[in-house]
């Protein structure tokens, strides 16, 4: 009998029995697990290991969470969930600078973090799997149906009119369901010819995609994250 590979988590946090615990935990779940407690060689070390997620931690000796965190996203997708005991970070850990995918305060409970993971990697494998069906333009997360070669919207079975701007954001939104992004982030999305625009400016075309949504659809999918941004859940 062929034994299940198990997905692989790279913890990279300096305080030993945290990471220990953490990886207990996530052994009991059926995670395989890799320990650093030093920031030096960590890109590197993810890399070679190419796991489902990393479990990074802000402050570490060598090479701090928030400069990994970066290096990862240049090269990387893999989604980060940082740990932080400074709740006065958490706006860039989410934001523009970084795209850390979550992250948990210490002290955390190890079940919430390990429920969190579980999650995110649900989250990544539909969107893969979805990838993977279909190397069309055509989106599905839930009732929300997109298609972007007709900028076609429909959410729980009724089609929705959006504009090109207002389709873009939502399908930036959705294509990384569960991601934060930041008005900066979706004013890219939304504007392909790179233009300069408020953040009023983004806020006022989520709001209107929102009420496009609610007035047919039962559940919000477009929640907005204090000080940081909005993400589609």
């Amino acid at each position: 009998m062929t034994a299940k590979l198990r997905q692989q988590i790279v913890i990279v946090e300096d305080e030993v029995k945290i990471a220990q615990l953490l990886r207990d935990y996530l052994n009991d779940a059926g995670y395989a697990v890799t320990m650093l407690h030093e920031g030096t060689n960590a890109v590197e070390t993810i890399a070679q290991k190419d796991p489902a997620c990393v479990i990074l931690d802000l402050m570490l000796p060598g090479k701090d969470g928030l400069h990994i965190c970066k290096e990862l996203r240049q090269t990387s997708d893999v989604p980060i969930v940082m740990i932080t005991a400074r709740i006065d970070e958490i706006d860039r850990l989410l934001g523009l600078e970084l795209g850390a995918d979550d992250y948990v305060c210490k002290p955390f409970s190890p079940r919430e973090v390990v429920v969190r993971i579980r999650n995110i990697l649900r989250r990544v494998g539909r969107i893969a799997n979805q990838q993977a069906l279909s190397e069309s333009t055509t989106l599905e997360y839930g009732s929300l149906v997109l298609d972007k070669d007709r900028l076609y919207c429909q959410i729980e079975g009724s089609a929705v009119t959006l504009t090109a701007v207002e389709f873009r954001m939502l399908f930036a939104l959705a294509k990384r369901a569960g991601r934060i992004f930041s008005r900066d982030k979706l004013m890219a999305a939304a504007y392909t010819d790179g233009r300069i625009v408020s953040d009023r400016t983004i806020d006022t075309h989520i709001k209107n995609v929102r009420k496009k949504l609610n007035d047919v659809a039962k559940e919000e999918i477009i929640h907005s994250v204090y000080g940081v941004g909005y993400k589609v859940e």
